[in-house]
């Protein structure tokens, strides 16, 4: 493993001088209320046979020699539920995401209130790769993908939170046998992702220059997708305390998302996360930290560092 200052010098470099920007049309928040058939477009069908035992590419799954017939009456049975959970007050989703100036600085990522940069909203901690790198590969974080202050690049980055408005671990699925209970969690998991989606799509038509087409929902991988969304608490954002900042940057209070003292996300099929535009910016793994880079995380964010470690997915 890496020591954390090893890390940081082998960060990935860009050269912000001759590097063209995206800009997005707007800065600050904007709402989105999709509707079931805006999101069933984005719905990824293989994770959820993969829940229940099903594994192959989709639809080609529903025509299987040996597993066909258990797969198209699951799907049957699936879209049937999709259609009675439209119905319901407890499909109700909503999500907000916006565009802020933004700026690096090390490893924290400063987000701006206006192009004037001179106001701080929020001060975002994101965190690096410390394994070794194969020969010529960055030690990748977030934070590389956001122009450093230091190079007076006016950079740009998006944030996200949103919710379906069900709730599992409540009363929302009360009545239910327990074979659909595991057909109703594996479908709300990908309604979430399918919501990502959906605002991921129109996040590509805000910011210039990263609108290309994303690939079909069947044959999908977010390795293909336009610019890096990535949700907090996931492999490329691990640290779940992030999204308090992030809520607040976007008033969740006002669409029903909260941020519990363990910084879980209520109602639970929600996500919260940020888009980059930088043209290298993908989907990585940040992998275990070492021991110097938790103690760097707990100073930075002004906590023990027990604490932080706690936050960590």
């Amino acid at each position: 493993m890496l020591p954390i200052d090893a890390a940081r010098a082998n960060a990935l470099k860009t050269d912000w001088d001759n590097l063209a920007i995206p800009v997005p049309w707007f800065i600050g928040r904007r709402f989105a209320r999709p509707t079931m058939a805006d999101l069933l477009p984005h719905l990824n069908w293989v994770p959820f046979f993969a829940a229940h035992d099903l594994a192959g590419p989709f639809p080609a799954l529903l025509e299987h020699p040996v597993h066909g017939a258990r797969a198209r009456a699951l799907h049957d049975r699936a879209r049937w539920v999709l259609a009675e959970l439209a119905k319901t007050s407890a499909f109700a989703p909503h999500g907000a995401y916006g565009f802020w100036p933004a700026n690096s600085v090390d490893d924290d990522i400063l987000v701006y209130k206006d192009d004037a940069r001179a106001s701080v909203l929020v001060r975002l901690h994101a965190l690096r790769q410390q394994q070794i790198p194969d020969e010529g590969q960055p030690s990748l974080s977030v934070a590389d993908f956001v122009a450093p202050k230091a190079s007076f690049a006016p950079d740009y980055i998006g944030a996200y939170a949103l919710s379906l408005g069900i709730d599992l671990d409540g009363r929302d699925d009360e009545g239910l046998s327990d074979e659909d209970r595991r057909l109703v969690a594996a479908l709300v998991a990908q309604l979430t992702a399918a919501f990502a989606q959906f605002v991921h799509a129109q996040v590509r038509r805000d910011w210039a220059g990263t609108d290309k087409a994303p690939q079909p929902p069947d044959d999908r991988h977010p390795a293909r997708d336009v610019g890096l969304r990535a949700a907090t608490g996931g492999p490329v954002c691990p640290d779940r305390s992030e999204r308090e900042a992030i809520c607040r940057l976007l008033h969740t209070s006002e669409i029903g998302l909260a941020v519990t003292d363990t910084f879980a996300l209520a109602p639970g099929a929600s996500e919260v996360g940020l888009f980059f535009a930088h043209p290298q910016a993908a989907p990585f793994t940040l992998g275990p930290i070492g021991p110097d880079q938790l103690a760097d995380l707990a100073a930075r964010k002004g906590v023990s560092v027990e604490q932080a470690e706690r936050w960590l997915v």
